[in-house]
């Protein structure tokens, strides 16, 4: 099963929510609707080149999305890029979505000069783990949040 892997557009705003929403439920988690249209406004805005949004697409419909953030890092001259949201709808987990995205967000990175990619995950989340582990390295750092 191919996707094709695109920039988020300004037509995909329905198809976007049901994906985040169904990632933010997924941790149990909800945003706002003021975050919803603040989000969708930041990730489709050209103006705006910290954040991008990646989807997967199959026959016309999205079947997976990816947010992430370009920033500065203290310990680097180069920027480096925060892998944010990666969801893939349960049918399409499996086929490759979810590792095709995570190598567009790498493509994009690179592109933009930045040697480091990185990501955070429940310590309990198997399935995605399991591509975790063939696409990056583990790294032995704990999160802390105020």
């Amino acid at each position: 099963m191919s996707v094709d892997i695109r920039f988020l557009r300004p037509s995909d705003e329905t198809e976007w929510r049901a994906l985040w929403r169904a990632y933010l439920e997924f941790y149990e988690s909800s945003v706002s609707e003021q975050v919803y249209s603040t989000t969708f406004a930041r990730l489709t805005d050209p103006a705006v080149p910290a954040q991008i949004a990646l989807v997967a697409e199959r026959d016309g419909q999205l079947v997976g999305l990816v947010h992430a953030i370009f920033h500065p890092h203290n310990w680097r001259i180069e920027d480096v890029c925060y892998l944010q949201d990666l969801y893939v709808v349960p049918e399409a987990r499996g086929t490759g979505a979810g590792r095709t995205l995570i190598e567009a967000v790498y493509a994009a990175a690179d592109a933009n000069g930045m040697p480091s990619v990185y990501w955070l995950t429940q310590h309990f989340n198997m399935l995605a783990r399991q591509l975790y582990d063939r696409v990056a390295k583990l790294t032995p750092f704990i999160k802390y949040q105020r």
